[in-house]
Formats: structure tokens, sequence, C-alpha cells
């Protein structure tokens, strides 16, 4: 099961999952920032670019048997630091 909070959309089993990932037009690249987990449950951070755009994804991961039964994925667009704590901060890569 594949769930996309923000879309409120649910996709159930591997075939429907692969397919929706195939037919989605865009190009599509990947830079993963760090996988955390342990046992059967995962969380992975990476940030996907559809066609130069880039989004910051968190995705958690449910295992059973050592399958994934479950994945949830939330996406986050960049936005420009707050001036206001500009004087806190440092950049992140």
């Amino acid at each position: 099961m594949l769930d996309y909070p923000q879309s409120g959309e649910r996709i159930r089993g591997r075939r429907n999952i692969q397919e929706s990932r195939f037919v989605q037009p865009n190009q599509k690249r990947f830079t993963v920032r760090r996988i955390v987990g342990g046992g059967d449950l995962w969380v992975s951070e990476f940030v996907l670019s559809y066609d130069g755009v880039p989004s910051h994804v968190v995705s958690i991961m449910e295992f059973h048997d050592g399958l994934v039964t479950r994945e949830t994925q939330y996406f986050g667009d960049r936005f420009d630091p707050a001036p206001s704590r500009a004087h806190l901060v440092e950049p992140v890569g």
C-alpha cells in the first residue's frame, strides 16, 4: 500500500504502485539524503526532482517478512528562508 497524504491518494498492490510510477510522464531524479531505521520501520529523506524542480520528500516504509507492506510519502516544496532568523541559521546542502 502506498499513501500520499497531501493529495489524499492510496494505491494498493505492487502492480498498481509500479504502474503509477511508470505512467508518470515527468523526468525524475533522486538524491538520497539519509536512510534511518531498524527492524520493520525505515525512513528515507531525499530530494526528488520532477523535470528539474526539486521537492523534499520523507518516505516511511513498513516491512513484514522482508517485504514492504506500506509506504507513506510526504512532499515539501522549497521555500525561501525567513529574514527574521537569518542570524541563527546556516545553509544546508
